[in-house]
């Protein structure tokens, strides 16, 4: 990590950046960087010119010549002078944006990823002031000044991330002393993009109701100082100076209160070493597995202190174990997947040599296929490759700052209509780091602008696939799709066809769960091109190839969802006949809760 740039700080005026936010300079106080400067970083001399001329018309004045540096040092091949330019003209984009233009797009983007659930947007009537107002002329001054800092920031931010909000969080905790700042900026920026929106319902984990325990994120300053005072003490299994915002992330985003935490730092006996046994601390209860009703945790409060009392089902124990975890500053995931008879929860923990252990108290007799775990940055599932980069951390390596830089180029050619000059830094970025997922998608949208014949989008697509095989299938099988969908839209329909069963036949045996989900796709599209008679041999084609032995997950995917359109269709025997076929198939076992689940099925299929 570079040392971080100091620069002088410039006390600007919130009200005359009220008065005239976006003013464009006028022409006898044009400001602009000279060309002989952009051959380095900038200086702490001219962070202070833009912090004054920013404060005197407006930061939309500074963000074209801010773009025309960058964009001199990348010409002239000055790669770390290009990134700190292109940061500070971003800053500056940033800063000037108009909060309702802002929110008009993170709204489009919430939408898009399933996200906009109750309670996310009550809290906000925009104005038409500059976003840049949430943050204080001395973070302003502070983040133009930490280049560090802003790679960690772009590198992280999301397009659902809330930004008035960000700055907001980051500029309350800023308050609370630079200097504590300075050193836990990362903390600062993992509770800003966590703590920016509401939690969803669904968050620790469904199986616990709102009356036992309110889906409510602590106040951001207790989670702030808590965690910088237990580190000072050394109470952290953690440096919290020393890992980074998206690791932190898993450590802030705490359903359990404060008071709670200090008591599992106190009853939790386990080190960072034999962390995975803190799961098995908790009793289970078969009395409560024993029934859909009694895997939800009511009435009582839902306190750590009561699940080590009374005991608990395995997510129980899963969510025991993250919160203890977080009260350590470990980050930890809580996951929950599909096994041999039924579903399952276990965790995951940032182990004492920064790998990611992500089966802990998950039961090998199982048979689980995969788990999901949610990313409380953006409130999705955090997709299997994610994961993996989180245990690789190829991202704190130079080649991937390298790859980021070319990337976030690409993007701004992108948004100017540049497309082969993205094209160009695209190629470039994925070739400094195959592993990076954003630069082959803006590799493919500069390609499809600069209109490429599909037979060449269709080759960039398979280079991206092979980047991802074998090690990450979920992204294998993405590109293998896309290029599936490419061949069905010129009329190559059997090829896809073909391509498409090579691939689920591929993952079958390591990772019959993406096997299955091409299945289902499979039988998605014979429910809407084919007739009834052959949607049903499609589906028995399916229970005979990829069903046998498979489980829980099958059934959710495969089975449920088209006995249920049959029935929709008023072909409840066939319904009932598939179910069977599939239990069968199958191989289920009575008592177990994939057998529960098809009985219950049955039951709604009668006439």
């Amino acid at each position: 990590m570079r040392p971080h740039r100091c620069t002088a700080f410039v006390a600007l005026s919130a009200v005359l950046v009220l008065a005239c936010p976006f003013r464009a300079l006028a022409d006898d106080i044009a400001y602009q960087v000279p060309d002989a400067e952009t051959w380095d970083p900038p200086s702490a001399q001219r962070l202070a010119t833009i912090e004054s001329a920013a404060a005197a018309n407006g930061w939309a004045a500074v963000t074209p010549p801010l773009r025309a540096a960058a964009m001199s040092a990348y010409a002239k091949g000055r790669f770390e002078a290009a990134g700190d330019w292109l940061h500070a003209y971003r800053w500056a984009a940033l800063l000037s944006e108009p909060e309702d233009h802002f929110l008009s797009g993170w709204i489009d983007a919430i939408v898009r990823a399933q996200v906009n659930y109750p309670g996310v947007l009550n809290a906000y009537t925009p104005s038409q002031e500059p976003i840049g107002l949430r943050m204080s002329p001395a973070l302003q001054a502070w983040v133009l000044g930490h280049p560090a800092f802003s790679e960690e920031f772009f590198a992280n931010v999301k397009s659902v991330d809330c930004l008035p909000n960000v700055f907001a969080l980051l500029d309350g905790l800023y308050r609370r002393g630079p200097g504590k700042f300075e050193r836990y900026s990362s903390l600062a920026l993992a509770i800003a993009v966590v703590y920016d929106v509401v939690p969803p319902p669904i968050w620790p984990h469904y199986q616990v109701s709102a009356t036992s325990l309110p889906r409510r994120l602590p106040n951001p300053a207790v989670t702030y100082e808590r965690l910088i005072g237990e580190d000072s003490a050394g109470r952290t299994y953690h440096r919290m100076s020393q890992l980074r915002a998206d690791e932190l992330k898993f450590v802030v985003d705490v359903a359990a209160p404060a008071s709670e935490l200090f008591w599992s730092e106190s009853n939790v006996p386990y080190p960072l070493d034999q962390f995975e046994q803190t799961y098995f601390m908790i009793k289970y209860r078969d009395d409560r597995a024993a029934t859909y009703a009694g895997m939800t945790w009511s009435g009582s409060p839902y306190t750590l202190q009561a699940i080590l009392e009374e005991g608990g089902i395995c997510v129980d124990e899963a969510y025991f174990a993250c919160e203890a975890g977080k009260a350590r500053g470990v980050p930890t995931l809580l996951f929950s997947g599909s096994g041999q008879d039924g579903r399952h929860a276990w965790f995951g923990f940032l182990d004492g040599e920064h790998q990611w252990r992500l089966d802990a108290g998950r039961y090998a007799e199982q048979r689980l296929i995969t788990g999901t775990a949610l990313d409380p940055q953006t409130w999705t599932h955090i997709s299997d490759h994610e994961l993996q980069f989180l245990s690789e951390r190829f991202r704190a390596l130079p080649t991937y700052r390298e790859s980021h830089v070319y990337e976030e180029f690409a993007q701004d050619f992108l948004s100017a209509g540049d497309a082969a000059s993205a094209a160009a830094a695209a190629r470039t970025a994925v070739n400094y780091e195959r592993r990076n997922v954003d630069a082959w998608e803006f590799l493919i949208q500069a390609n499809a602008r600069l209109g490429l014949e599909a037979s060449s989008q269709e080759a960039v697509l398979r280079e991206a696939s092979l980047a991802f095989t074998p090690k990450y299938p979920d992204l294998e099988a993405s590109y293998t799709n896309r290029v599936c969908q490419s061949l069905r839209a010129r009329g190559e329909s059997s090829l896809a066809s073909y391509e498409e069963r090579g691939l689920a036949d591929r993952l079958q045996g390591d990772r019959s769960d993406l096997a299955i989900g091409q299945a289902a796709a499979i039988l998605a599209r014979s429910i809407s091109t084919q007739s009834f008679g052959e949607q049903i041999g499609t589906y028995n084609a399916i229970i005979a190839q990829y069903g046998h032995g498979a489980g829980t997950l099958f059934f959710d995917e495969i089975v449920e969802g088209f006995a249920e359109h049959l029935a929709m269709v008023h072909m409840k025997p066939q319904a009932r006949e598939a179910v069977e076929r599939a239990r069968e198939a199958l191989e289920v076992q009575p008592g177990t809760q994939v057998a529960m689940d098809m009985d219950k099925l049955l039951e709604r299929l009668q006439d």
